[in-house]
Parts: C-alpha cells; structure tokens; sequence
C-alpha cells in the first residue's frame, strides 16, 4: 500500500465510455488520497483542462477520441507543466508496451480490480513508473521510437549540422528549449553529446531504421 500523501492528489479523468467515466469518478471522489479536478469524454477536452488547470496525474482511455490515447501522451511529453499520464485499457495485446513507449507513466487493466487502478494512480504520484510485466527488449532494439515527434524533428535537424541557434530558428523554439530537448534525446538515445547523437541517427537511417 502506498501511504496517503499530506494533501489530496489532483487527477483528471478522460474515457469515451459515460458509465466508466461516472463510475471512476465515484470511485476517485471516495477516496481521500485523490482530488478530482476535472472529467473528459474526448482527448481534445483533457488536453484543453490541463492546459489551464494544475492536474497531478490523468487516467485516460486509450481509444480517446479523437486524438487517441498515443497521440495525446505525445502532446502532452513537450510540455513542461503536463500531469503524468495511466493509461487504462484492455491488458491484451501491446497496448501495455505501446503506453510505455508513448510516455505514460502507467498502464492499469480495465479487467482489473478498482483498487489496482487506485494504487496505480498513487503511486504515478510518488514519481513511480507502474506496469504490468513488458517485454523491454522489443522497446530496446531502437530507442529513436522512444522519441517525441519533436525530439525526431530536432535530432534530424541536428543531424544537418545547425548549431543551437539554428535549430531554434528552424523549430520556431526558443535556445533554451532547445537545450532541454537536446538533454532528453542524449538521454534517450543513450549518448553524451551532440557528435554521438549525430553518429547514432546517421547508424539507424543506414540500419534502416525510422525515417
């Protein structure tokens, strides 16, 4: 069990199913760990709310409309202030994997009990990454899936040679933010500096990796 933090979790919900969003709603209002901030039928909605409101950690559906459940993570990885996501959905198949690798922090099973979705949200909270058994080795043969469309756009920039300033210019970015994606691709990517970075994507493209 994870201890009950000093003040409420605030949490957003979004599901396209009415009688799941209204059953998770009682279930989180009932509990004292969680404050629910706000509810979504539709990802363009989610991602509207927390955009304007503080929102700690969202449980959303994979098969959100309209965006969907990946493309929604995705948005949600460039910001800064961006609550950390559970994905809840069928426990089958790569949807467990594919939440992972979009950049949830969480994946809990709708077949699962109630009180594992709970847990699950508490401890996304407490910084924890909390999914079911995943074969990372399928994740590993190429960490460039691992990267943001923004990141793929800045590492394919960087592989033409721009300098932090260019690149800034070319993403309509600032240089500071520029920075700190750089840091996350060299993080990704498992190198130490842009020359690395640069060798990394020119190795893939040759591998015939993403392009």
């Amino acid at each position: 069990m994870v201890n009950a933090p000093e003040r409420p979790v605030d949490i957003m919900l979004a599901d396209s199913n009415p009688l799941v969003l209204s059953a998770m709603s009682e279930i989180f209002e009932r509990d004292s760990r969680f404050s629910l901030v706000a509810t979504s039928a539709t990802a363009e909605g989610f991602l509207g709310t927390v955009m304007r409101v503080p929102v700690q950690v969202g449980v959303v559906d994979w098969n959100l409309p309209a965006l969907g459940g990946a493309k929604l993570i995705e948005v949600l990885r460039d910001q800064a202030r961006a609550p950390r996501l559970v994905v809840y959905g069928e426990a089958t198949g790569e949807i467990p994997r594919l939440a992972m690798q979009a950049g949830a922090a969480g994946f809990a099973a709708r077949s699962g009990e109630v009180e594992g979705l709970l847990e699950t949200c508490a401890e996304v909270a407490a910084g924890k990454m909390v999914f079911p058994f995943i074969d990372v080795r399928k994740m590993q043969q190429d960490p460039i899936h691992s990267l943001s469309r923004k990141e793929r756009a800045l590492l394919e920039a960087l592989a033409q040679g721009l300098s932090n300033r260019e690149l800034a210019k070319e993403l309509g970015i600032s240089t500071n933010t520029v920075k700190f994606h750089l840091s996350n691709v060299y993080e990704k990517l498992a190198v130490k500096n842009r020359a690395q970075a640069i060798a990394y994507y020119y190795s893939s493209q040759f591998a015939g990796g993403p392009r």
